[in-house]
């Protein structure tokens, strides 16, 4: 039988605020002699909202206030409540994650938006989900090829590259149409972002806040921004300014590209033809959108039309984040949901180990973490041994208890996290040993990374499988 489950995605961008509601589909894909195999086997986006302007107090806070009354209306129009929502993403992108108040309009929505609705930001998220909302990711699976998606905003362009529907590298460049604002349609600037000072300086270009500049002008330092998309994806040799650029990694350029998307706002102003004056939304997207049009990007590579743009990330965030656990796994009652914990991977060197030195390098590991608050959390995943006897499996579990003894003294659950089908028994082995006084969640078949931050929701298809969300948390990229 499939069961369905409501899933939000809400997107609060430089420029701009969107919202989507999708429906997911779960059902057993196992035959009726196997053991139940649980799997997300359709997406549809049920509803989409309007396309806001992002509500902005001052350059350096979002307008929390607004934000939350834009969204709640959103769900009024939609017929939905929070209540009714079991997973999705609330996302902060590009410039807009860097605000001095993100983290706390995050919270401000997850709260709002039903118990099971995550708060992300961070460039490689943000690249990857809006990948997939673009469809890059199922066109690089179906063709077998290596696709790039390059999601350009207001504040920053998220690239994402797709091989086989996997996450081959990630990058992200502060290259966006609204780094630049205008006061009005004459060309006068209201605001300039850091990077773009420096970019403007280094060009000696007459751009200043307060001063009105051409046309002419904007267009050469989107050429320049142009040129540099050119050189994180090897089409000319890297500058300085790439450097400059980037806001944490490269590309590796190690591999080749078959073909480029594109999506986010400036999207939709790299055809050539599309109307409208340079300056309507007061920036210079559409002057960016044709610079790129006219870039070796379009020449020399082959190009993917994209089947979301401007909503590819919000599409992504509602429809991509959420995965399913294995099915079987061994989850304590009532200890579900959780939100925002830590993940404390072991290494493929600490997994080479005999068992019984596992308890000593997870302790060291544990240490790593500042745990001084009573809410602190770890997730300890690793991928596990291919086989297990009884006696390894109860020594692998002594191992995980005396490791993480800094965590069982607080109230929190022991979450264990495992690559390989071994979830039930090692949650039982772990109950037992821990005399039941203790919540355990044991989750499998999930791949996760340090650095990471997972949620896992409530149980679904009748306990069989949780909702989960990897993520990363960054709010200082």
């Amino acid at each position: 039988m499939a069961e369905q489950i409501l899933s939000v995605g809400i997107d609060i961008g430089t420029t701009t605020t969107q919202l989507v509601f999708s429906r997911l589909t779960l059902e057993n894909t196992a035959s009726l002699v196997s053991a139940p195999h649980i799997e997300i086997v359709a997406k549809e986006v049920i509803y989409r909202s309007g396309i806001h302007f992002t509500p902005l107090q001052t350059e350096q806070e979002i307008d929390a206030g607004k934000t939350r009354a834009l969204i709640e209306q959103e769900y009024q129009t939609a017929g939905i409540t929070p209540e009714q929502v079991q997973t999705g993403a609330v996302i902060i992108t590009g410039e807009a994650a860097r605000k001095q108040n993100a983290e706390t309009v995050l919270q401000v929505l997850s709260g709002f938006a039903g118990e099971f609705v995550v708060a992300t930001a961070g460039p490689t998220l943000e690249g990857i989900i809006a990948g997939k909302g673009a469809g890059a990711a199922q066109e690089s699976k179906q063709r077998g090829a290596t696709i790039a998606n390059l999601d350009i905003g207001g504040g920053t362009t998220n690239i994402a590259v797709f091989r086989n529907g996997d996450v081959l590298d990630t990058a992200c460049l502060d290259i966006g149409g609204r780094l630049i604002q205008l006061r009005d349609n004459s060309g006068t600037v209201s605001y300039i972002s850091a990077k773009m000072g420096k970019l403007i300086s280094s060009m000696n270009l007459p751009i200043a806040v307060g001063q009105r500049s051409t046309a002419a002008t904007f267009a050469a330092l989107s050429q320049r921004m142009a040129q540099v998309l050119e050189e994180v994806l090897g089409l000319t040799p890297p500058s300085a300014e790439l450097q400059m650029l980037l806001t944490d990694h490269d590309l590796r350029r190690d591999y080749k590209i078959d073909f480029v998307s594109f999506s986010g706002g400036v999207a939709d102003c790299i055809n050539p033809l599309s109307a409208g004056d340079d300056y309507q939304y007061g920036d210079i997207g559409k002057i960016l959108g044709q610079a790129i049009a006219d870039s070796k990007i379009l020449r020399q590579l082959e190009i993917l039309p994209a089947t979301e743009t401007i909503r590819a990330t919000v599409v992504g965030a509602g429809s991509h984040t959420t995965s399913v656990s294995g099915s079987t796994i061994s989850v304590s009652p009532l200890a579900l949901p959780l939100q925002n914990v830590p993940v404390l991977k072991l290494s493929p060197e600490d997994e080479t180990l005999p068992i019984p030195l596992w308890g000593e390098a997870i302790r060291k590991k544990v240490q790593w973490f500042n745990l001084e608050g009573e809410k602190q959390n770890l997730a300890l995943a690793f991928k596990g041994p291919n086989t297990l006897s009884f006696d390894d499996l109860t020594t692998l579990a002594q191992g995980i208890i005396s490791g993480m003894a800094e965590i069982l003294c607080k109230t929190c659950p022991l979450i264990v996290v495992i690559e390989k089908d071994l979830a039930k028994v090692m949650g039982q082995t772990l109950r037992s040993l821990l005399e039941f006084k203790k919540d355990v969640i044991c989750i499998d078949t999930v791949s996760v990374e340090n650095g990471d931050y997972i949620d896992i929701g409530r149980e679904l298809a009748d306990g069989n499988v949780v909702p989960v969300i990897v993520k990363t948390l960054a709010f200082n990229y």
